[in-house]
């Protein structure tokens, strides 16, 4: 009698649902604004420019461009095929290797800054953490943020609760994991973090608003003809607030920075 296959790893297939879309990825997620930038700066007690900066989790390269503009020295580490295959496209400048942020293919006291965009909540911190204090040298930086919809923004709050019908999440406490992912980055309190929050906005079609929400992973792991009617329930809501087909996305980035000893 042949057993079971053990019950897939939903984390798991989270994680790895952008592979199959990480052009549409690269295409429409937002990027982040020049403030976030300059506060990185300021929590790292450093300059970007000539920080050998590590840029783990990278995906598209969204991250790694902005740090590589600012004159950081960027090696990004990428898991996912995918997302890989579409950075090094992209941009063939910009160093890449595979790996994770739990076991970094990274020499000892290497780096000066270890950046995470998006990515520190798919790692598991009993080993990243380790991780990154191998990695950095003495006075180094690990530096973690995440772009979050700005919930006190009417249309962004009732967008989200009709998302949370859809998907049978409690979007209340989604907001709560959200704030965790800050709180808790380092349960082991090894790292001393520095909290900031940086607001910002861009102006898309609606079209790229919908492709946008379309590459989150709650609707990737979901069949697509369940995703495509709802995204097309989402075009005749928002068409109602944004008529003129321009959507205003408004951001709210957490940003953590800990610094080495």
């Amino acid at each position: 009698m042949t057993a079971a296959p053990p019950p897939a790893d939903p984390h798991a297939a989270r994680a790895g649902s952008f592979n199959a879309v990480a052009a549409r990825y690269a295409a429409n997620r937002p990027s982040y604004p020049p403030a976030l930038l300059d506060a990185v700066e300021e929590l790292a007690g450093r300059p970007l420019s000539g920080a050998r900066t590590v840029d783990v989790g990278a995906g598209t390269g969204i991250a790694s461009t902005l740090l590589h503009t600012r004159g950081a020295d960027v090696l990004a580490v990428e898991p996912g095929a995918g997302m890989a295959a579409e950075f090094r496209r992209a941009l063939p400048h910009i160093p890449l290797v595979r790996g994770d942020g739990n076991a970094l293919p990274v020499a000892n006291a290497g780096a000066d800054l270890i950046t995470y965009a998006q990515a520190w909540h798919w790692t598991d911190p009993a080993r990243s953490v380790p991780e990154a204090l191998r990695v950095l040298r003495p006075g180094g930086a690990l530096a973690l943020w995440w772009n979050t919809d700005a919930q006190d923004v009417d249309w962004i709050a009732e967008a989200a609760g009709r998302a949370g019908r859809f998907l049978g999440i409690d979007v209340a406490a989604e907001r709560r994991k959200a704030g965790e992912r800050v709180e808790q980055a380092d349960p082991s309190g090894r790292l001393d973090f520095t909290r900031r929050t940086i607001r910002w906005s861009r102006r898309v079609p609606i079209d790229t608003h919908l492709a946008n929400v379309a590459t989150h992973s709650a609707l990737l792991v979901i069949p697509e003809e369940r995703a495509a009617a709802f995204l097309e329930q989402e075009r005749a809501h928002l068409l109602e607030v944004f008529p003129d087909g321009v959507v205003e996305e408004t951001y709210d980035v957490l940003l953590v920075v800990a610094r080495t000893s």
